[in-house]
């Protein structure tokens, strides 16, 4: 059975509407043994909450009715309420509350790296929230009281959404979004200064002085209080149009691929290049070394290098949408092999990275095919019964393919601090991996 309390109060068994209640105070009654699922409520509490102030002396023994009717009700689709002592507590069955799919998709969405994901999984916990909580059995003072935790993760969910689209340079959607919740709401100054930052950004520089005037005013009204810090600083960075409010830049030395922010490609052989996206980069001024963050970089990547075609990145994209544990085994192991191709090609004594690269490529090789270029010429590809593996198997073809190759004898790793990228270099002649951003005085930002 199916429980909706995220705006007016449905119940649904397989997919069909149930009728729950004959009376308001009825299906109030079981939405708070609903939001305390497997947790004991008093009478005396449920006495206090469903008539506030204004119980008549029949109360008790009215909720006592309530109950045996709703166990008569809930009784055919497996939902039972106990007694427990002076209360009663509703199991915690195999039905589901949209509640508990809210907060579980809010805390799915915090332990993602990848903000398109974070992006989708706080739409979809957003979109559960069809009006205010119990819209059609509670005031806002009985909200207040049932669950004002429930209230405030959908602020800060709101809060955090606008945020990554904030990051994405969604600037007009982060101003729609926001807009009627900021009159509402002065005291969540990180949500003011969201939507401060957006109207900057889209132009409005007048708009967002004007908010921050409001909000003043509200907090100075109904608080007692000034703006923090943080937002008194925005405030005199928009004022002066400080240039830091302006969207931020990509990484540095990066290349937008998709949805994306890749490493350039400087290496000039794709064994190099996934080798590449672990060096170096750790300098205060620099993005930092971990470019695969997500499985989604991964397979971007892959395609970005010709190693899988676009339409597996696609499909597998949404696999790893559907199968996330899978994904994240497939992303950590990439990193294992990156590792240890690193070492392999720096050092050609190291035996055991060299063993640990070559088991991948024999799985790889495991599940391959022969198949022909567009110029007639044959080349081994990985299969796509790979799975998720497929861009791992594909960088593994690549990988043997430079170890068997004498130019494995030309890579040099690139000198520069905080750098360490790896390059072919015939010549022997090169003193940095790319473009000299590394050599000679250090540039701002640079390698």
């Amino acid at each position: 059975m199916e429980f909706h309390l995220l705006g007016p109060f449905t119940a649904r068994h397989e997919g069909r509407p149930v009728k729950v209640g004959n009376r308001r105070q009825e299906r109030a009654l079981l939405a708070i043994l609903l939001l305390h699922a497997d947790h004991p409520v008093t009478t005396d509490r449920l006495v206090d909450l469903l008539w506030d102030t204004d119980a008549p002396a029949s109360a008790r023994a009215t909720v006592h009715t309530y109950v045996g009717r709703l166990r008569v009700a809930l009784k055919p689709y497996g939902v039972e309420i106990d007694t427990r002592h002076d209360g009663y507590a509703l199991e915690q069955g195999p039905h589901t509350l949209d509640t508990q799919r809210f907060t579980a998709l809010t805390r799915q969405a915090s332990d993602t790296g990848d903000p398109a994901e974070r992006l989708r999984l706080y739409d979809q916990a957003l979109a559960l929230w069809r009006g205010p909580l119990l819209a059609d059995l509670a005031d806002d003072r009985l909200r207040d009281r049932l669950a004002p935790a429930l209230t405030e993760l959908r602020l800060t969910t709101v809060e955090l959404r606008a945020q990554v689209l904030l990051e994405r340079g969604r600037y007009d959607e982060v101003v729609a979004d926001l807009s009627p919740l900021a009159g509402d709401h002065p005291d969540r100054e990180r949500l003011i200064a969201i939507q401060m930052t957006a109207l900057y950004r889209v132009g409005r520089q007048s708009d967002a002085l004007d908010l921050y005037r409001v909000t003043r005013t509200a907090l100075a009204t109904r608080y007692g209080v000034e703006p923090g810090p943080e937002l008194q600083t925005l405030h005199d960075r928009v004022l002066h149009g400080d240039h830091r409010l302006d969207r931020p830049p990509g990484p540095v030395h990066a290349v937008r691929v998709d949805d994306q922010w890749l490493p350039w490609n400087t290496g000039g052989h794709p064994a190099l290049e996934f080798c590449n996206t672990y060096a170096g980069w750790t300098g205060p001024r620099l993005p930092g070394s971990e470019w695969l963050r997500t499985y989604a970089s991964l397979a971007v990547w892959a395609g970005h290098l010709d190693l899988i075609g676009d339409r597996s990145v696609t499909r597998l994209r949404e696999q790893a949408l559907r199968e996330p544990e899978e994904a994240a085994a497939v992303l950590e192991e990439a990193r294992r092999f990156r590792t240890d191709l690193y070492a392999c090609m720096t050092d050609r004594h190291n035996t055991s990275a060299f063993t640990a690269v070559a088991r991948t490529v024999e799985a790889a090789a495991a599940r391959s095919r022969l198949t022909r270029d567009d110029q007639g010429l044959a080349r081994w590809r990985p299969a796509p019964s790979a799975g998720l593996r497929l861009p791992l198997h594909a960088i593994a073809h690549s990988a043997a393919e430079l170890l068997a190759d004498p130019r494995h004898f030309t890579i040099r790793a690139c000198p520069g601090e905080a750098c360490g990228w790896l390059f072919l270099d015939a010549s022997g002649r090169r003193r940095w991996c790319s473009l000299a951003t590394c050599g000679g005085e250090r540039k701002p930002g640079g390698c």
